[in-house]
């Protein structure tokens, strides 16, 4: 539901009775909550505000732009909490629990849950109706992931044999809605960028079994697009021919070698000392410094240095637990660290926790560090072969963008590259790591921004017409646009291996349908090339595909190819390029050129 970025209509805030229904309507929809609860997901003197977007969803947010709960048909009888209302409240609603980790990468990139990737205890399956709302938790990590409503009933689904989709997904981490958040963040250190793993904190050795999970769900997996992470026979009531099978299945050996490779290295870590830790920790935050941790990624929440950068960067099979060190907490270890030298920190009392501005790379520490090459790199890179095929048709798109010379002094500022290309939300952490360092929010309105002389320009100079007057504030929500539209558009273009940036916004692939002599149809394509899809074996695919001829034809004048394909075929020729190429639809222009006669 929220795939594309979240751009409001309106936004206005809460009267105190519009409150009271808000929290009345929450206390009808999730019995689970308390009046405790009530008071900790809309805090008493906390302003909150809803937003109206085209779809018709509503969408209620704390002050400070955190979204907590969306209605989905601006009537109050479907919904759902966002992410972070459930960190705050995970037993809000009931959940289902993934078989591993490794499972929540497809949950993240957009999939629904499918049956044969719920783990079921020895209780069964759970009793539940179609249409009810439900959360996806992670094993060994309590936070929930996504939440989404019910396909099927749980009577229908046991008779179905516990195959196909389970629970159509709404909302996840790491969708639009929760990048939307102006201080977004992850509730602890199992949240990676493209996965969510076991709390190592809370379980120590939870990632032993999560790891078997893991490689239990990779002997199953399935390529297709939603979740159907693998045999259902997985859930199914034990079977002695169905063991039997498992049991001969070359998957499951390789499974019981890692166990036994993890029980292992699990007996090492706790025969560490607080030394061996100290040094442990030490060792994997100047391998990511060397490695992962660039310049533009700085400052950084410490929570997302720890999660993205130093816990990856591990050695394989090890359980590396901050509260086993000689500083207990990561705070603490991060000051240690910058009373070293080795980084500078900041403590942010608004988000509570300590941000690393900058990386010492000039520290005898960092110059005397060899990296180490990571083994997990190989790992994964095996992993991806099988899926290769895929990848190759499937197109990634990213718009990016250059500072330009309106934006450049920001960018200098805080020790930004100014010749890097740059995602929108990166541009965002750079103007927002601005008004940090210059203290430009407003003390009586945290959600506006006092422009300075140097933010003033770099927003509306040259953009305002001579005799006007600057505008002396700005909104948070418009900030952001208002700074990547100053800048200079790209794009990057990734299909397979082959990944190509060029500079301005990305042009559409233009379909079109005419009449010919003989009253024929014809359908031409054009622009092809920019989606890194070559017009001759594209015409050959066609031509199988629509059981038609084809043609290829070189533009003239221009660099590019043009695809003739006999009939009308434009409908389906879209949907065709959208279903197995990932070309996203408004970057295809139809043109029925027949339809005017």
């Amino acid at each position: 539901m929220f795939k594309k970025t979240v751009e409001s209509k309106s936004q206005q805030r809460l009267s105190g009775a519009d409150r009271k229904k808000l929290k009345r309507t929450i206390k009808e929809r999730f019995p689970n909550a308390s009046d405790t609860d009530l008071d900790s997901l809309i805090p008493p003197k906390v302003e909150v505000t809803v937003s109206k977007h085209p779809n018709r969803v509503l969408i209620y947010s704390l002050e400070g732009g955190l979204p907590i709960f969306f209605d989905v048909d601006s009537r109050g009888t479907t919904i759902y909490p966002t992410v972070y209302a459930l960190w705050k409240v995970p037993h809000l609603l009931p959940a289902f629990t993934l078989k591993g980790g490794e499972v929540s990468r497809y949950v993240i990139g957009g999939a629904d849950l499918m049956f044969p990737g719920i783990s079921i205890g020895a209780e069964g399956l759970p009793e539940f109706s179609a249409g009810e709302i439900w959360a996806v938790v992670v094993p060994g990590n309590p936070a929930p992931i996504a939440v989404g409503s019910t396909c099927i009933s749980s009577s229908d689904a046991l008779k179905a044999g516990l195959r196909g989709k389970a629970l159509k997904i709404s909302h996840h981490y790491r969708d639009a809605l929760w990048e939307s958040a102006e201080d977004r963040y992850v509730p602890n250190v199992g949240f990676l960028e493209d996965a969510v793993f076991g709390d190592p904190s809370l379980f120590p050795n939870s990632q032993q079994s999560d790891t078997d999970a893991t490689s239990d769900h990779e002997n199953n997996a399935d390529d297709g697009q939603d979740a159907s992470y693998g045999d259902t026979s997985s859930n199914m009531p034990s079977d002695p021919n169905v063991d039997q099978q498992i049991t001969a299945d070359f998957g499951d050996l390789k499974v019981t070698e890692n166990d036994r490779s993890e029980k292992v290295t699990a007996d090492e870590q706790n025969t560490l000392s607080v030394e061996d830790v100290d040094a442990l920790l030490d060792k994997c935050l100047l391998q990511a410094c060397y490695t992962t941790l660039k310049d533009k990624d700085l400052p950084i929440a410490g929570s997302t240095l720890w999660a993205n950068h130093v816990l990856p960067c591990r050695p394989p099979g090890i359980v590396l637990d901050i509260k086993k060190s000689s500083h207990k907490k990561l705070s603490k270890w991060l000051q240690s660290k910058s009373s070293e030298g080795l980084i500078s920190s900041k403590e942010d009392k608004h988000k509570k926790e300590v941000m690393v501005l900058a990386v010492n790379r000039k520290h005898p520490d960092y110059i005397s560090f060899r990296p180490e090459k990571q083994q997990v790199e190989k790992v994964e890179q095996t992993a991806d072969t099988s899926t290769e095929s895929d990848n190759n048709r499937m197109m990634d798109l990213i718009e990016i963008y250059k500072p330009s010379v309106h934006v450049n002094p920001i960018f200098n500022s805080v020790g930004a590259d100014t010749h890097q290309l740059y995602t929108a939300s990166e541009a965002s952490e750079v103007v927002y790591a601005y008004i940090e360092k210059e203290n430009l929010v407003k003390p009586t309105n945290k959600a506006i921004v006092v422009l300075d002389a140097i933010l003033c320009d770099a927003l509306f100079k040259g953009a305002i017409k001579k005799g006007s007057t600057y505008p002396s504030e700005i909104h948070k929500k418009d900030l952001a646009p208002t700074f990547i539209n100053r800048m200079q558009a790209h794009h990057q273009v990734t299909r397979g291996k082959e990944s190509v940036v060029r500079k301005g916004a990305l042009k559409a692939m233009q379909i079109m349908t005419e009449r010919r002599q003989g009253n024929k149809k014809v359908t031409k394509l054009t622009g092809m090339e920019s989606f890194l899809i070559d017009a001759e074996p594209l015409a050959s695919e066609l031509q199988k595909k629509f059981a038609c001829s084809t043609s290829v034809t070189e533009l003239p004048g221009k660099k590019g190819h043009e695809v003739l394909v006999q009939g009308g075929v434009i409908d389906v020729l879209a949907r065709y390029l959208v279903e197995q190429y990932g070309i996203p639809k408004k970057y295809i222009e139809v043109l029925d050129k027949t339809a005017r006669k």
